[in-house]
Formats: structure tokens, C-alpha cells, sequence
């Protein structure tokens, strides 16, 4: 009933939200003797901050037209690859005419990004897009929103996040032979567990796995999230944030987890910070600060674009990852799309890399969460795996902004650089008969628990943490044995 109502709300104020923005134009323009009046701006800003207040929202796009790629300006072609019912994997194709250039951008290694299903659209992580085309082939989960999906085409968990993401890591094994795959957030435990599996049939596992901000390891340092999740039942959530999507879209009658909630569970997280920025908003209008203004309506016209979630999917991810942590107590049974149920094991991975990438200053997943996945990939070599945390980042620095093209891309393009030839060590020493094809998915869902095997002892990985100063040049870190941390030196430029 509440997404019903919502939406009759939302019906509502559609009509005042567009007057709101022909009332601030009309007194915004020069042509009208009204916006002459001393109080003009003032009355056309409030009534563009009343519009953008009560607008609605719709996906945006990425819109990448161009990047530089060694100076050289490189067309962006954007298109589906794979359209799966839940999912677009969504390929940014580069162009060029300068041989020179398209030689450099036919060697460059092919980059599998996992957006978050999480609430945002993958177009949360444009500016990520962006700076990783400079020297990537990429690839990334567009995840569509649950009320555009028919019920015909039948339910989503969190076996068929996984069960996608690894028929997209053997789609772009096929094409380039091998592949490096980038998780931001909430995909760095599917993305694990999918890695993990393949790992255990024997199959090729990507070269290298770059988790940044997620929560592998929820009991660490928790979050406002993570004490929701705890401190409300499984039961609960089912009762209070489940509905059924209203009539007028395509997946009438599916139930979800309503974007609308999401955001304002955002919002509430931070309300003092979103009241001052709009209000700021408003002042910059008055002062005709452009800059300013254009910067706020970029920013949340991305942060206020939500999708639902599928309720299987989202409460199955509330229970395994927040609630039981089945990945890290080794729990974790997971359904193929063969209708096997398999064990997670990340200490079968060995032929793929591991970056973890923690923000100092983190309020969703805290710290100590992502680099659990150390702890847990006691196959892969201690010389193999690298964590970096970012001083001064909070959850978004990491992969947006200022922070992530200086200090997180960096040692992103390094790592993957450094370990982009292990092909032969990462080819699986055998074929076994549990080496799992692409199928048509199932539908029998009945899960069968395996014994799990006790892990082995943790190697702790070599740490790097990163000075941000900007008059600093950060030097390779020495060789140190595994458990003891290296601190990048800094050195002044000489004058």
C-alpha cells in the first residue's frame, strides 16, 4: 500500500514541480519586466529549489563522449553487449583514426567494473568510467530496475547476481583470453564468492580483483548500515520495507525493495548535510554563481535517480552478508545456474591478484571491512595481494572525484599493469566435471549444505597507505616481508 501511495503522491506534485520550473524561468528572464523587480531572483530561485525538491528523478546517462588517451582525444561508442533480464553488460568501445594511438589502445587489458545493485544506477560510478578508459578496455553491469522487469521473467537472487557475473567474466575470457575485474562496494562479496566458485571447478579466474569499499567482513567496524541490519530481524524487513510494484509500470505485481525508501534512508544518514546543500543551492542561484549551481544539480541529479531491488535479492544480501556472514564463517552455499549448490571457498583462489582499497574516512563500509578479503584468499600468494587505504576518503573518494583520480586510479593502473601476464599461472591446472557452461537458468531453488572445510591459517598482504599532500611525489615502496606495512616515502620537488 505505501508504494501506492507514493506514487499518488509522486502523481500529484508532478504538475506543481513543472509549474515551479516555469515560474522560476519567467522570473529569471531578462525579456520579462517582473524579473527587473528587486526580489525577482530570490522568487525564481525559490521556485527552482521547490522544483528540483519535487521533481522526479529518472536514470541518467553516462554520457561519455570523448577521453584522452596519451593527449589524444578518443570517441566513445556506448553500447549492450549481454541484455539479461536484470542486467545490461554495457561496453564503452574506443575509437581513433591515429594508428599510433589504436595500436596503444588494442594492447591496453580488458577491465570487467561491477556497479552496485545497492539502490543508485551503475551511472554512479561515471567519473570511475571515465578515468579507467584512459588506459582500459571496459566493460560494466548496467543492473536495471526491478519494477521494468516483467514477472514473466521470473525471480532474482543474489545466486543469479553471482550466476551473472561469472557468465560476463567467461564471455570476456572468450573474447581477450583473460580479463581483471573491479568491484565497487556492495558487488565485492558476489564478486568473491563468483571468483571463488570458479576457482573451485578449476576454472580461469580473472588475472587480478580489485575490490574498493565493501563489506566483506560487516562485523568489522560497523556502520550505521551495518547496525540497521543487525539490529532489526530478517522477519522485519520482510514486513516493513517490502512492497508490491504498483500497476502502471511493466513489473506490476513483483515484489521489491522500493528505491523511494533507499533514498530516503540515504538522506537520513546525513539530513544537517543535504539541508546546507540545498540551501547553498538556493544563495548560488541568488548570487548567479553557474559554476555552483550546474556542480549541485550534477550531483544530485545522480544521487536522487534510485531503482528497487528485487525483495529475494535484497533480502537474501541483508541475510547472508549482514546478518550471518556466511563468506566469512564459510557458510556460504551458493545455487549454479546447473541447479548445483557449491560451497564458497575464496581460499581455492590462487592464480588471481587481490587490491583491496579502503577510504579513511568511510560511514558505510568501515574499516577493516574489504580488507577481510585478505584474510580469507589464503591461496593467493602474500607477494600477490596489495591493500590501500586512502587518507581523508570517505565512501565516495574512492572511486570518484579528486581523491580516486590522484591517489586510488594510480595504484589501480599499477596493479593490474603488474600482474596483466599471469596468464599461464592463472590457467586452471585441470578441467574438472563440475566446470559449470552457460544454461539457461533454473527454477528449482533447494539448497543442500555441504561441510565446510576449516580455512587456512591468514597471511597478512603487504599494506600501502598513500600520503594525499599535493606537493608530494610518491615513491615505489620498498620490499618488506609479509605483516609488516610499508609507508610510501615522500619527496619534495626541488624548486
Amino acid at each position: 500500500m505505501l508504494y501506492q501511495i507514493y506514487e499518488t503522491q509522486r502523481s500529484i506534485m508532478e504538475p506543481f514541480s513543472d509549474l515551479a520550473q516555469a515560474a522560476a524561468k519567467l522570473y529569471s528572464n531578462p525579456l520579462n519586466p517582473m524579473a527587473q523587480t528587486p526580489l525577482a531572483q530570490r522568487v525564481s530561485a525559490g521556485y527552482a529549489l521547490m522544483h528540483r525538491l519535487g521533481k522526479d528523478y529518472e536514470k541518467p546517462t553516462f554520457g561519455i563522449q570523448t577521453v584522452k588517451v596519451n593527449q589524444t582525444d578518443v570517441a566513445i561508442h556506448e553500447r549492450i553487449e549481454i541484455d539479461k533480464p536484470f542486467c545490461e553488460l554495457r561496453r564503452f568501445k574506443r575509437f581513433t583514426d591515429d594508428p599510433a594511438t589504436l595500436a596503444l589502445l588494442k594492447s591496453q587489458p580488458v577491465v570487467l567494473m561491477v556497479a552496485p545493485l545497492s539502490g543508485h544506477y551503475a551511472t554512479l560510478l561515471r567519473d570511475t568510467v571515465k578515468t579507467m578508459l584512459q588506459g582500459h578496455k571496459v566493460y560494466i553491469t548496467d543492473w536495471k530496475n526491478a519494477r521494468l522487469v516483467p514477472m514473466s521473467e521470473g525471480e532474482f537472487h543474489l545466486d543469479d547476481y553471482i550466476n551473472y557475473v561469472q557468465e560476463f567474466i567467461r564471455h570476456l575470457q572468450s573474447i581477450y583470453g583473460h580479463c581483471h575485474v573491479v568491484s565497487v562496494c556492495q558487488p565485492t562479496v558476489p564478486v568473491l564468492a563468483a571468483v571463488s566458485l570458479m576457482a573451485s571447478r578449476g576454472e580461469k579466474t580473472p588475472l587480478t580483483m580489485t575490490m574498493m569499499g565493501g563489506p566483506i567482513d560487516a562485523r568489522k567496524s560497523p556502520t550505521a548500515v551495518n547496525n540497521l541490519a543487525t539490529n532489526k530481524s530478517f522477519e522485519w524487513f520482510e514486513s516493513n520495507v517490502i512492497y508490491r510494484v504498483p500497476a502502471n509500470f511493466p513489473g506490476a505485481g513483483r515484489r521489491v525493495y522500493p528505491g523511494f525508501l533507499q533514498h530516503t534512508g540515504f538522506v537520513a544518514m546525513n539530513p544537517d548535510r543535504h539541508a546546507k546543500s540545498h540551501y547553498d543551492y538556493f544563495k548560488d542561484l541568488i548570487k548567479g554563481d553557474d559554476t555552483s549551481t550546474e556542480a549541485h544539480r550534477k550531483f544530485y541529479d545522480e544521487y536522487n535517480a534510485v531503482l528497487d531491488m528485487d525483495a529475494d535479492y535484497y533480502l537474501e544480501t541483508i541475510q547472508t552478508v549482514f546478518q550471518d556472514f556466511k563468506l566469512v564463517k564459510g557458510t556460504w552455499d551458493v545455487m549454479g545456474v546447473d541447479g548445483k549448490v557449491e560451497r564458497v571457498r575464496p581460499q581455492d583462489i590462487q592464480g588471481t591478484a587481490l587490491m583491496t582499497v579502503e577510504g579513511e574516512l568511510d560511514d558505510i563500509s568501515g574499516s577493516g571491512q574489504t580488507r577481510a578479503a585478505q584474510d580469507l584468499c589464503t591461496g593467493v600468494p602474500a607477494g600477490e595481494r596489495q591493500h590501500l587505504e586512502v587518507p581523508g576518503a570517505g565512501h565516495y573518494g574512492i572511486f570518484s572525484g579528486r581523491r580516486w583520480r590522484d591517489i586510488v586510479y594510480p595504484q589501480v593502473v599499477k596493479f593490474i599493469q603488474a600482474h596483466a601476464g599471469h596468464s599461464k599461472a592463472n590457467a586452471p591446472a585441470k578441467v574438472t566435471a563440475k566446470a559449470v557452461a552457460a544454461q539457461a537458468p533454473v527454477k528449482t531453488r533447494v539448497k543442500a549444505a555441504p561441510a565446510a572445510k576449516p580455512a587456512g591459517k591468514a597471511v597478512v598482504p603487504t599494506a600501502v597507505k598513500v600520503a594525499a599532500k599535493s606537493n608530494a611525489k610518491a615513491a615505489p615502496a620498498a620490499k618488506s616481508k609479509p605483516g609488516v606495512k610499508t609507508r610510501w616515502v615522500e619527496t619534495k620537488k626541488k624548486a
